[in-house]
């Protein structure tokens, strides 16, 4: 009997995982977006003239752009289910694209800019959804980490097509490296046919029928089939005994949404608080760090570290990409292994010393700007590369689990949208002030200022942040300050449902 179970259980986590890797063709596209501007923007200045400000802020206002697309995409996954908003998604990247690629002028090029972060959005919020409401739950954790891994995958493909497109005429070859992110889109939006419909999304609809369809593919057992079924109909208030293949759903109470926001954020419990402030800070760090700095602006990095020709520029770029998505594939193997606190803790340790050996060799090379230092040059690669290895084996894809891990389930979508929100402006803020900030206190001197960022990090990660690997629900309210009892209030729910917990924590 036990070798006709195993076969099955093998071909349902294959499902699974074949499902989740159309999904995060939404991710890998967003990420394109992201790493193909960092060369792009060399060009873009050369050819439309633009000043340093135009271009920060060119390159920082995806992330203000993204927050429409990611509250936006509630409702529309909600509406439309999670299927056809990947399509929207791609309608967005693939309008976004051919805006930008055709730019004849700074507007146009920011009106693709508006339209592409929208698109991002929606590929933040979509991908990460779908992944874990079709995933079984031996496997939802390595799953659900493939939307950080794929974005991964798109910068470094950004990187590539910088060097790809460079030798082509100036005004034609940062239009074609933004304007051929068009084209998997409309791969995106032909997948979709070989997607199953979300199985959560499906109940919250009432059709019972072919949620079971999708659960029996994915789940590894009818019985945990059977459980999932159980415990979505709960979550969606449907009463247990109905069992028709189409039933009716009951309709949210009006003031229901304004008691979660009045639960988290007017009126929280010393438990919530203390997680919203874990979350928050979390989120701010992370790119407070100064990621987004060196993503970005990589190439505009290694020219001030003294690397002029520009296909080294954008080879030494494309080997940030390479270590960057490396590493996070081998953080995804690590997360339950390890767990969280150790990672974030030695990732912002690493980053610290990363930030200070990058801020001294750009100060050497800046103070000797007539003079060859190899040694700080090497210094300065050295440095940036062991920076995005410290940052993508712990704060960068940790931050997104350790936040939807902590919420108790009644806030947990809003608390998740909170954070994102948070995480969006403060990447914004950093990407659309380095160039002036470096104009200010220098560039080695901005990255001194990250190093010091970064400290207080750490600081706040030892002290806030306690380990959550293998905790239940009500063990998680627990370590945040509840009593027993009144931890087992408040998260009662989230407890019975523990099974479905990460395909709920970024619905509402």
């Amino acid at each position: 009997m036990a070798s006709a179970v195993e076969p099955k259980k093998k071909n349902n986590v294959m499902y699974a995982f074949t499902c989740s890797i159309l999904a995060s063709m939404a991710s890998i596209i967003l990420g394109y977006d992201i790493g193909v501007m960092s060369g792009a923007a060399l060009y873009i200045k050369k050819d439309l003239k633009i000043t340093d400000v135009q271009l920060e802020i060119l390159m920082g206002i995806l992330n203000f752009y993204s927050l429409i697309g990611s509250f936006a995409a509630g409702r529309t996954s909600d509406w439309i289910g999670r299927r056809f908003t990947v399509v929207v998604a791609a309608a967005f990247f693939f309008s976004g694209a051919l805006l930008m690629g055709l730019a004849g002028d700074y507007a146009t090029l920011m009106l693709g800019r508006f339209v592409a972060g929208v698109g991002v959005g929606y590929g933040l919020m979509i991908a990460p959804v779908y992944t874990a409401e079709v995933s079984p739950a031996s496997a939802r954790g390595f799953l659900t980490s493939f939307s950080e891994v794929f974005i991964n995958v798109g910068i470094l493909l950004g990187y590539v097509s910088n060097y790809a497109f460079a030798r082509l005429p100036l005004h034609l070859g940062w239009r074609v490296m933004l304007g051929i992110g068009a084209a998997p889109s409309v791969v995106l939006a032909l997948m979709v046919f070989g997607m199953p419909e979300s199985p959560r999304w499906l109940v919250m609809k009432g059709r019972l029928a072919d949620a079971r369809v999708v659960l029996d593919r994915i789940a590894e057992t009818p019985e945990e089939a059977a459980e999932r079924l159980a415990d979505i109909k709960a979550a969606a208030g449907i009463p247990e005994d109905a069992d028709g293949d189409v039933v009716p759903v009951p309709k949210r109470r009006s003031g229901e949404e304004k008691q979660v926001w009045k639960e988290l954020i007017v009126s929280p419990t010393p438990t919530v608080r203390r997680i919203l402030l874990a979350t928050l800070g979390l989120q701010f760090f992370q790119q407070a760090s100064g990621v987004d700095s060196v993503v970005l602006y990589s190439p505009r990095v290694f020219q001030s570290a003294g690397i002029t020709d520009d296909d080294q520029l954008l080879a030494t770029t494309c080997a940030v990409g390479v270590t960057k998505t490396v590493i996070v594939l081998l953080a995804a193997i690590l997360l339950d292994r390890v767990g969280r606190r150790p990672l974030m803790l030695a990732s912002s340790g690493g980053m610290v010393v990363s930030l200070v050996g990058l801020g001294t060799g750009l100060t050497v090379v800046g103070r000797n700007p007539d003079a060859s230092v190899p040694w700080a040059v090497a210094l300065c690669v050295t440095s940036t590369l062991a920076f995005v290895s410290f940052f993508s084996i712990g704060l960068g894809p940790m931050t997104a689990v350790y936040t939807s891990e902590i919420f108790p389930l009644r806030v947990r979508a809003l608390g998740y949208a909170v954070g994102v929100a948070c995480n969006r402006v403060t990447s914004g803020t950093v990407s659309m002030t380095f160039l002036s900030l470096s104009s200010a206190i220098t560039i080695g001197g901005s990255f001194f200022l990250y190093a010091g960022i970064v400290t207080l990090s750490w600081v706040f990660f030892f002290t806030c942040l306690p380990e959550t690997r293998g905790k239940t629900l009500e063990e998680m309210a627990e370590l945040f300050g509840a009593k027993t009892a009144a931890g087992a209030d408040e998260v009662e729910d989230a407890a019975r449902r523990e099974t479905d917990s990460s395909s709920s924590r970024l619905l509402g």
